[in-house]
């Protein structure tokens, strides 16, 4: 199979990598770390960064909120939502760890404050 030709050949930038068919983590978890990050996050901001839609996200909801993993609170015409880390993950294989070690190991880091320049 021929790689396909460089930017000096074509002019053109490579284009970008394909979109993964697949992921580590489910949406469940998605939403998890979408609602951890903003509590007051609608469910169309959601759908947008987990990329299902808003009626997907209405059902993850409602299963985590059976679940106990989420509660809802009603704010005016608002959600704001809690997330229990203290939870512990579903799946028999990991039930030994907590919703929230998973959620730490993949937030974004917050950016360290910078240093005094002495």
């Amino acid at each position: 199979m021929k790689p396909p030709p460089s930017r000096a050949v074509t002019g053109r930038p490579p284009a970008p990598p394909p979109t993964p068919t697949w992921t580590f983590l489910t949406n469940h978890a998605h939403v998890l770390l979408c609602l951890s990050l903003d509590a007051e996050a609608r469910v169309r901001e959601v759908a947008e960064r987990v990329g299902i839609t808003e009626r997907a996200v209405h059902r993850i909801l409602a299963e985590l909120e059976a679940g106990g993993y989420v509660t809802r609170e009603r704010d005016g015409r608002r959600n704001r939502y809690a997330v229990h880390g203290e939870l512990p993950l579903r799946h028999p294989i990991e039930r030994h760890r907590r919703v929230r070690e998973i959620l730490a190991l993949v937030a974004p880091r917050a950016r360290a404050p910078a240093r005094p320049t002495r």
